[in-house]
C-alpha cells in the first residue's frame, strides 16, 4: 500500500512538472496569436571580433512564407542565419520570434518550434540514420524522460518525408552526399518544427538531389504550413521555390521582396556583376537567369540592332 503511495506520488510529481512547462511554454509564445510574423528582424549590427558583417538589416518573416535569402560570396548570407537562429549575439538591434527577442528564449525551448540545418553538418560517431534523426527529439523530452509513441511517431513520419524511410538502418556515415543531406533533413523534420531555416541544403549536390530537396520543402510549406527560411546560391531554384526573396549585398539588403521584383537583369548586374538575361521558365513563368559571356556592351548593341 504504502508503495502504491509512493508510485502515485511520483506520478503526480511528474503530471505536475509536465502540466508546467506546458504553461511556461504557453506564457512565452502567448502574444503569437495576434500577429501573423514569425521572425522580425529589427536594425541588426552583427559580425565577429566586434567587426560588423550585417549592418542595419530590417525585414520580417511571415507564417506559412517560403523565404529565400540570396546574394554573392561574402555578403552575409551565413551570418545573418546565425543570428536569426540565435547562435551569434548582436552589437545592435533585436530579433524577435513569435514577438519574443530571441536571445531571452533558451536553446531547448527554441529547438522545439525551430528546425536549423547549418551548412556543414558533422557526424564524427557511427550512428544509423534512424538513431540521428531520432536525436533531433531530446528538446521535447524531460529530464529523464524516456521517449513515447509520439516521439517513434516523428521519427518515423520524418523519415517517410524526407525519403530516406528505406535507409534508417544504415550508417549515417556511409551515405552518399545527397542521401546524407536527406537523412539531415530528415533530422530537422522530427523537431516537429514550425519554422525550418536551411543555409544552401542544396550545395556540392546533383540536380536530381537540388530538386528533390526543394520539392520536399515546398510541399511541407503548402502541405503542412511550414515557414521556411533558406539560403540559396543557384538563383533559378530561388526563383522556382521561394515566395519571397532577400538579396544581400555588403552585409545590407540590396532588394526584398516577391521573386519578380528582386531578379531583375539590372538587379543582378549592379549585385554580382555579371550580365544575365532574365528570361522566363517557359513552363512555370518565374523568372530565369541566363549568363552571356562577353563584354555586356557590345552584347547589349548586337541585341538592339536585330
Amino acid at each position: 500500500m504504502r508503495h502504491d503511495s509512493a508510485h502515485s506520488s511520483t506520478s503526480f510529481g511528474i503530471a505536475c512538472r509536465r502540466y508546467h512547462r506546458h504553461i511556461r511554454r504557453h506564457i512565452l509564445f502567448r502574444a503569437f496569436d495576434k500577429g501573423k510574423k514569425m521572425v522580425d528582424v529589427k536594425n541588426i549590427y552583427c559580425g565577429y571580433d566586434k567587426k560588423e558583417v550585417i549592418k542595419g538589416v530590417f525585414f520580417s518573416v511571415e507564417k506559412g512564407n517560403f523565404t529565400g535569402i540570396i546574394g554573392p560570396n561574402g555578403a552575409g548570407k551565413t551570418t545573418l542565419f546565425r543570428a536569426m537562429t540565435g547562435a551569434l549575439p548582436l552589437y545592435k538591434g533585436t530579433i524577435t520570434y513569435r514577438n519574443n527577442d530571441i536571445s531571452k528564449i533558451s536553446a531547448r525551448e527554441l529547438a522545439k518550434d525551430m528546425a536549423v540545418i547549418p551548412q556543414i553538418v558533422s557526424v564524427p560517431f557511427s550512428f544509423t540514420v534512424s538513431e540521428f534523426v531520432f536525436m533531433a527529439r531530446f528538446a521535447h523530452l524531460g529530464r529523464f524522460q524516456a521517449p513515447g509513441k509520439v516521439d517513434y511517431d516523428a521519427v518515423d513520419q520524418a523519415l517517410r518525408s524526407a525519403g530516406v524511410a528505406h535507409l534508417k538502418n544504415r550508417d549515417i556515415n556511409e551515405l552518399s552526399g545527397g542521401e546524407r543531406q536527406m537523412a539531415i533533413l530528415a533530422q530537422g523534420f522530427a523537431q516537429s518544427p514550425k519554422i525550418l531555416l536551411l543555409d544552401e541544403p542544396t550545395a556540392h549536390l546533383d540536380i536530381k538531389h537540388q530538386v528533390a530537396i526543394m520539392n520536399i520543402l515546398e510541399k511541407l510549406n503548402k502541405e503542412r504550413g511550414l515557414t521556411v527560411v533558406v539560403i540559396l546560391h543557384d538563383l533559378n531554384l530561388a526563383a522556382e521555390y521561394c515566395n519571397n526573396l532577400i538579396l544581400l549585398n555588403e552585409g545590407k539588403i540590396h532588394k526584398k521582396g516577391g521573386v519578380n521584383e528582386v531578379l531583375t537583369q539590372d538587379v543582378i548586374e549592379e549585385v554580382y556583376k555579371t550580365f544575365v538575361a532574365v528570361d522566363r521558365n517557359p513552363v512555370s513563368g518565374k523568372p530565369y537567369c541566363r549568363i552571356v559571356k562577353g563584354n555586356p556592351r557590345v552584347i547589349r548593341g548586337a541585341a538592339q540592332q536585330r
